[in-house]
C-alpha cells in the first residue's frame, strides 16, 4: 500500500529498541567543559570568521588505547545567503570567536565515559566551531568601504586540519568525521578531503547528523531550499569547493552538488547517514516555510504533530517516503555505508546523550543509535543500515517538536 502525498517529495524512516540492561541505568552526566583553542596560525592562510576573528576547535585528549583515534565534530548552526544577513550573523556567536562560550560541554558521541560511550569515549575529541556561514566551504569575502565580510570556511577547514596534524591527528590510526545540521551537511563536503590529509593506513569514516537536507518541493509548490542554497552558493564562492565529478554531471546548475542527496554518489569514504525521516528543521523551513503557509494553517502542526490533521499528516508521510527514494539507492548499493533513519520529530541526535545512549534513548530494532554507529564503524555486523517504520508506530521516541527549532529564520537558527 502506497503512502498517501499530496504536495511534496522528500523522505526517510527508521527507530526502534535495545535491551535497557545493556544501557546506562542513568544518563544525568552533564558532560565535560572543554576549553577553546584559537587557530593562530589561520590568519597566515587568509582563514578568517565573518567578522575577521581567528576560528576556533575545541580539543579533548583522548586516552589509553585511543590516544592514537580522532573523532572530529563540525558544530551545526544554519547559514547566510545575502550581506544583510551575513552582517548580522557576523555580531553573533555564529559569526565570530569574539562572542563565543570559551568552553564546550562534550556529551554523547564526544563524551569520555565508557557508559554513555562506549566506542569512542577515549579517542581524541574535536569540535570545529562554525563562524562562517557557509558549512566550512566558502572561500571569497565582501568589501563595503573600510567594512570587510570574510567567507572563508573552505580557508578555516584547512587551518584547523593544519593545527591538528602536528598535534597527533597526521598519525591517527582510526578517525570519524562527524558533524550536525549545518555541520551534518559539512560532513558530505568535506569527507574525502579529510580522507586525504590522513595517513593511508589510518580507517578513516565520516557520519552525518541530521545534514542530510533534501531538495524539496514545499506545500506551495517551491523549492525553497534549492533558493536559498543557489544564493548561498554564489555568495560565499562556494562552487569551486563542490566535488568536481559532481558539479560536471550536473552543469549548468553546479550548485545543486550542494544537497547531498546528489553530492553522495560521488562520496568515496565510507559514510554514515544519522537522520530523522521527519527531521522538523526541514519540515519548518524546507517543506513548510512561513512563505508557503501566509494564513498559519500549520501553525498548530509544526508546534504539536499531534494537532496535525488527515491531510497535514498525508504530506509529513510524503516527506518521508521522498526522503527514503533520495537514499534508496545508498541502502541498497552502497557496500561501506550506514544509517539510522528514525521516526521522531527531531534535529541533531548524536550529540545529546539522551539521543545518543540512555535508557529512553530512540531504537530500531532494538538498536540504540550509539550501538548501530560502533557496529557500522567497527565492522562488528554487515548491512549497519535501520530504517524505522513511519510516524506514528515507533514509540521509542517522544516525537515532540523542540522550541529551539520552531523559528522560521534560515541565516539564525541555533542548531
Amino acid at each position: 500500500m502506497k503512502t498517501p502525498r499530496l504536495y511534496l517529495t522528500a523522505a526517510m524512516v527508521l527507530l526502534v529498541c535495545v535491551a535497557s540492561s545493556l544501557l546506562p541505568l542513568v544518563s544525568s552526566d552533564p558532560g565535560r567543559r572543554v576549553s577553546m583553542t584559537l587557530v593562530r596560525g589561520a590568519a597566515a592562510l587568509g582563514a578568517f570568521c565573518l567578522d575577521g576573528s581567528l576560528p576556533a576547535y575545541h580539543l579533548d585528549r583522548g586516552f589509553g588505547a585511543g590516544s592514537n583515534n580522532w573523532l572530529l565534530q563540525f558544530e551545526g548552526g544554519g547559514w547566510c545567503n545575502d550581506i544583510a544577513s551575513c552582517v548580522d550573523r557576523s555580531k553573533t556567536r555564529r559569526g565570530s570567536t569574539r562572542f563565543m562560550s570559551k568552553t564546550a560541554v562534550f556529551t554523547g558521541i564526544l563524551s569520555n565515559n565508557a557508559s554513555l560511550n562506549p566506542d569512542f569515549y577515549n579517542w581524541n575529541k574535536v569540535r570545529l566551531r562554525y563562524c562562517d556561514g557557509a558549512s566550512f566551504a566558502g572561500d571569497t569575502q565582501f568589501r563595503n568601504g573600510t567594512s570587510v565580510l570574510y567567507f572563508r570556511g573552505q580557508r578555516i577547514w584547512k587551518a584547523i586540519i593544519l593545527d591538528l596534524l602536528p598535534k597527533g591527528l597526521g598519525k591517527a590510526r582510526k578517525a570519524l568525521l562527524t558533524g550536525c545540521s549545518a555541520g551534518g551537511l559539512s560532513t558530505f563536503l568535506h569527507c574525502d578531503n579529510f580522507k586525504n590529509y590522513l595517513p593511508k593506513t589510518a580507517n578513516v569514516k565520516c557520519m552525518s547528523d541530521a545534514g542530510f537536507f533534501l531538495d524539496a518541493i514545499d506545500v506551495a509548490a517551491n523549492r525553497t531550499m534549492r533558493s536559498f542554497y543557489t544564493k548561498l552558493v554564489s555568495l560565499q564562492g562556494i562552487q569551486k569547493n563542490l566535488d568536481s565529478n559532481c558539479t560536471r554531471v550536473f552543469y549548468p546548475e553546479q550548485s545543486l552538488c550542494f544537497f547531498p542527496q546528489y553530492a553522495l554518489r560521488f562520496i568515496r569514504t565510507p559514510m554514515f547517514i544519522l537522520n530523522s525521516a521527519y527531521d522538523v528543521f526541514q519540515f519548518h523551513h524546507g517543506l513548510v516555510p512561513s512563505s508557503a503557509d501566509l494564513t498559519g494553517r500549520w501553525k498548530r502542526c509544526k508546534l504539536n504533530v499531534t494537532a496535525c490533521n488527515p491531510h497535514q499528516l498525508d504530506v509529513l508521510q510524503g516527506f518521508r517516503t521522498d526522503m527514503l527514494g533520495a537514499l534508496m539507492n545508498f541502502f541498497r548499493n552502497s557496500t561501506r555505508g550506514g544509517m539510522f533513519i528514525n521516526s521522531c520529530f527531531d534535529h541533531c541526535q548524536s550529540a545529546l546523550q539522551e539521543t545518543w545512549l540512555s535508557p529512553t534513548s530512540p531504537r530500531i530494532h532494538n538498536k540504540t543509535i550509539a550501538r548501530t554507529v560502533g557496529d557500522w564503524y567497527f565492522g562488528r555486523r554487515n548491512g549497519a543500515k535501520e530504517i524505522g517504520c513511519p510516524y506514528p508506530c515507533d514509540k521509542t521516541c517522544h516525537n515532540l517538536i523542540p522550541a529551539s527549532v520552531t523559528s522560521d529564520s534560515l541565516v539564525n537558527l541555533d542548531i
